[in-house]
C-alpha cells in the first residue's frame, strides 16, 4: 500500500443498504483522484477479523489513513460534498492539479493549451505568484505582451526571480521583433493612404506574423466594416480568431463585433 497515498477504507455489507450507496459514492470520489487516493473496500460479511481490528462498531464506517496512521473517519453515511470537504487536508489543492497537467505543456512550449488551465487556476488562487508569473509566460510566448505586463505589474520584489526575469526577456524580444523595418514601413504607407484596404491587410499579416493579434484583429475589423467580402480579410480574421487560447478575451470581443457586422 502506497505511504504517499491516502488510503480510505470503507467498511461494508451486502446487508447493508446505507453502506452499499456510501460505497458508490466514495468510489466516485476516488476516481477523481487516482494519483493521490486509494479506496479499500472492506466487505464485513467476508472480513470480519480485519472490521474488528479497526474497531467498527456499526455499517457503514469509513476512516482515512495516511502514512500507516488514522487521520479522519466517520460513521454513517455522508454526501459526496461532506467526504469531498473531509478529504480536503489530505489532497492536493485544485489549483495543484491543474499546474500537474499544465507543467508538460509549457515544457513543450504548448501555450495555446497552456493558457486557459493557467487561467483556471489563477482564479482558484489568485494570491499565488508562482501561477501568475508562468501565465504572464504564457502570455508573452502568444504575443499578448500588455497582458503580460500587468500580471508582471502584480509581482512583489520578493518574488521577482529567475522566472520573473524570463518573462521580462521574452516581452523586450517579443516586442523587439514585433516593430521590424517591414511593418514600420507599411505603417508609413498606411499613414499616408489611411483608406487603402488592401495596405491595411497587408500590415496585418505582419502583425499576426509577429504575433500582434490585437493590432492585426483591429485593422481587418476596420476593412470588414468597410467591405464584408474584401479580399481574404474575413478568413484572416477569423484563422486569428481560432488559434487564440480558449477563454481569450480578445477572442471573446472580437467574435462579439464580427457578429454585430454579420447580423
Amino acid at each position: 500500500m502506497s505511504q504517499h497515498k491516502l488510503v480510505v477504507f470503507a467498511f461494508w455489507s451486502e446487508r447493508s443498504e446505507p453502506s452499499k450507496q456510501l460505497l458508490l459514492t466514495l468510489s466516485a470520489i476516488s476516481q477523481d483522484h487516482p494519483q493521490h487516493l486509494v479506496l479499500a473496500k472492506v466487505n464485513c460479511d467476508l472480513d470480519q477479523e480485519l472490521a474488528m481490528q479497526f474497531g467498527v462498531r456499526s455499517l457503514p464506517t469509513t476512516m482515512f489513513i495516511q502514512n500507516g496512521q488514522p487521520v479522519d473517519g466517520f460513521a454513517g453515511a455522508e454526501t459526496d460534498a461532506q467526504i469531498r470537504q473531509r478529504l480536503q487536508p489530505y489532497l492536493p489543492a485544485p489549483e495543484e492539479l491543474l499546474i500537474q497537467q499544465i507543467q508538460p505543456l509549457l515544457e513543450n512550449q504548448q501555450w495555446t493549451e497552456a493558457f486557459p488551465l493557467l487561467k483556471q487556476a489563477q482564479q482558484l488562487a489568485p494570491a499565488r505568484a508562482d501561477i501568475c508569473k508562468l501565465l504572464a509566460l504564457c502570455a508573452a510566448s502568444l504575443g499578448q505582451l500588455e497582458q503580460a505586463k500587468t500580471l508582471l505589474s502584480t509581482v512583489l520584489l520578493a518574488d521577482q526571480d529567475s522566472l520573473y526575469q524570463q518573462v521580462q526577456s521574452v516581452i523586450e524580444l517579443a516586442e523587439q521583433a514585433a516593430d521590424s523595418p517591414e511593418i514600420r514601413a507599411l505603417e508609413a504607407k498606411l499613414a499616408a493612404t489611411p483608406d487603402d484596404l488592401l495596405l491595411k491587410q497587408q500590415l496585418a499579416v505582419q502583425y499576426q506574423q509577429v504575433q500582434r493579434s490585437e493590432d492585426a484583429l483591429a485593422l481587418l475589423f476596420s476593412i470588414l466594416q468597410q467591405d464584408l467580402n474584401f479580399g481574404d480579410s474575413k478568413k484572416l480574421f477569423l484563422d486569428i480568431l481560432a488559434v487564440l487560447p480558449k477563454g481569450d478575451a480578445l477572442a471573446g470581443t472580437y467574435r462579439r463585433k464580427l457578429y454585430s457586422l454579420l447580423y
